[in-house]
């Protein structure tokens, strides 16, 4: 069972990403037409993940302290994972697309 201390440094390691991503985005232009980069998406994307594990955080705060409903937790939680899982199945599709161009004839 995750512990809060995995839990925060798991969104430590996301903020950093989602940092890093600024200045990925920053480098990366968007396109002529006005739409958003690459760059630009993933670091959103990172981020939504990050609100999503600060609002469970502050959630299951919320419940020790008795302040929420515990369904509001459990709501909280699992749209933590689902956010988590899509961001896992972005990187995963990322990587077997960046392998099927590394297996490419020249």
């Amino acid at each position: 069972m995750p512990t809060p201390s995995i839990a925060a440094n798991a969104y430590a390691a996301l903020s950093k990403i989602t940092e890093s991503g600024r200045s990925l985005s920053k480098s990366v232009a968007g396109g002529e037409d006005g739409k958003a980069s690459f760059g630009s998406m993933l670091k959103d994307a990172l981020g939504g993940v990050v609100e999503a594990g600060h609002k469970s955080d502050a959630q299951m705060r919320a419940v020790a302290t008795g302040k929420a409903n515990m369904v509001d937790v459990v709501t909280a939680v699992s749209e933590t994972e689902v956010a988590v899982d899509a961001l896992v199945a972005v990187r995963d599709r990322v990587i077997q697309s960046y392998e099927d161009i590394m297996k490419m004839p020249i």
